[in-house]
């Protein structure tokens, strides 16, 4: 598949049929199939898909795959793994380098946005 990935969870899906399996390992990647009735196996997995399809995926038309990959990257790269709080941490930051600014109160709340606004994340400037 290019991605350097070997393995692909699959659920029961009747989507996923032996064709498709076959298909897969014959490209290197090796299908694991879950569990039947197993809802919270993959508990963190859906979690991710549910914030990437209502923070982002369902606000964007996608033109084509190169543009629907170029706005998972944006997120994914950039919002989700350094700028979006996690409640996970406390609604901290994923990637926090401690900054002088974070304690200035009167320093300057300056604005980055991705996809064209979509995205939005606010800091402290530094000066």
């Amino acid at each position: 598949m290019g991605s350097g990935k070997t393995h692909i969870l699959l659920d029961r899906d009747p989507i996923f049929t032996k064709q498709v399996r076959r298909l897969l390992a014959n490209a290197g990647v090796k299908p694991v199939r879950l569990p039947p009735k197993s809802p919270n196996l993959n508990a963190y997995a859906e979690r991710f898909i549910v914030s990437v399809r209502r923070e982002c995926l369902d606000h964007v038309i996608s033109l084509g795959e190169p543009h629907l990959r170029h706005v998972l990257q944006q997120y994914v790269q950039h919002h989700y793994q350094h700028e979006r709080p996690h409640q996970g941490l406390g609604n901290a930051l994923v990637n926090n380098p401690a900054s002088p600014a974070n304690d200035n109160d009167n320093a300057e709340v300056v604005r980055r946005s991705r996809l064209g606004g979509l995205l939005s994340y606010y800091y402290k400037s530094a000066a």
